[in-house]
């Protein structure tokens, strides 16, 4: 048998050894399956697996030190896993990195740019690294430059460029070669509101033909932006739910906000079978203020109200305050401070 005839058969060996996952969709253009990633005797990334959709934008979060950072060096082939597979449009990173780095564009959270270059010399070389030439090369950055919205700054040095502009110029250089997968790391970090929304809007835009995995601290751009989240603590995946489906299973994280006059009013409260817990806030002139949490599926405030009329309390305030993605993510994390040192 000849060397080559060898390799091959090691790798159909392989390949029929790794357990088939059957929840992985057919579409699926990343695929990550039991990664696992250590620095020294600290595990950064613990068998995680999770596939992204062709077409779909999804949100990677995670607390400082989750491992999210790690993650997204192993998709863009910075990282190699030391256990598992990560496949990109089926191919496996680890055996034709090359391939796959050319179907991947990256906004690192610094968003490294050439300051001293114009923009259009910046984005001429980095198609230049990418192998992009004559009428490709002409086709793609005309359409580059009108998708980013940057052709007012086209000839401009970028060190003179705002905020907002250098990370149009960052997004321009990820889809230059026009890939099939986005890999964005804090992409509105330092925007002003309005600045926001502009990147947030062109998001949006860049997903449709692409996927598109954004990491970010900002829960409204994920509520916003993303079609599923994907959250990572201590270096496992916690959560893997379209943004409303995972709101929708957070009922444990249903509140009540209450503002009202009267007497006894606590130990009323604590008769009522649909209520968990009531946290006192603080007073408004004479009028108390609870967060009043609801106990499983119960909604206490038919009772309230009937406790107000039974014991002549004044309510100005009462009604349900729906969770917040921040919320969900609150729960489902290990706050920083609380874990061990980890590598993000």
């Amino acid at each position: 048998m000849t060397e080559e005839a060898a390799a091959a058969e090691e790798v159909a060996v392989e390949e029929l050894e790794r357990p088939v996952d059957d929840t992985v969709p057919s579409d699926a253009t990343i695929q990550v399956r039991g990664v696992t990633k250590k620095f020294g005797d600290l595990v950064a990334v613990d068998d995680l697996s999770f596939a992204v959709r062709r077409g779909e934008i999804a949100g990677f979060l995670g607390p400082n030190g989750s491992g999210k950072t790690t993650t997204m060096r192993m998709l863009t082939s910075f990282y190699t896993p030391d256990i598992g597979a990560i496949e990109i449009n089926g191919v496996d990173t680890q055996q034709d990195d090359l391939s796959t780095r050319a179907s991947i564009g990256y906004l690192p959270e610094n968003n490294p740019l050439y300051e001293d270059m114009l923009v259009s010399e910046y984005l001429f070389f980095v198609a230049e690294l990418r192998g992009l030439s004559g009428k490709d090369r002409k086709e793609n950055m005309d359409r580059t430059v009108e998708e980013t919205g940057i052709s007012e700054v086209f000839y401009r040095p970028i060190h003179q460029l705002s905020k907002g502009y250098h990370q149009r110029v960052g997004l321009a250089q990820a889809i230059l070669h026009r890939p099939s997968v986005l890999v964005l790391d804090e992409p509105t970090e330092g925007l002003d509101p309005n600045q926001r929304l502009t990147i947030r809007d062109l998001i949006r835009h860049l997903g449709g033909d692409r996927t598109v995995l954004l990491s970010t601290h900002v829960m409204q751009e994920v509520e916003n932006t993303c079609e599923r989240v994907l959250v990572i603590s201590r270096g496992k995946l916690v959560a893997n739910n379209e943004v409303q489906e995972l709101l929708a299973h957070a009922k444990g994280l249903r509140s009540v906000d209450l503002e009202v006059e009267g007497e006894n009013v606590e130990s009323g409260l604590a008769a009522i079978d649909s209520i968990s817990s009531v946290e006192p806030e603080a007073p408004v002139e004479n009028r108390k203020r609870y967060k009043i949490s609801m106990a499983d599926d119960g909604d206490p405030r038919p009772d309230i109200f009937a406790l107000a009329v039974k014991r002549n309390w004044v309510i100005w305030e009462l009604h349900e305050v729906q969770p917040r993605l921040e919320d969900v993510f609150h729960d489902l994390t290990v706050p920083a401070e609380d874990a061990d040192e980890r590598v993000e």
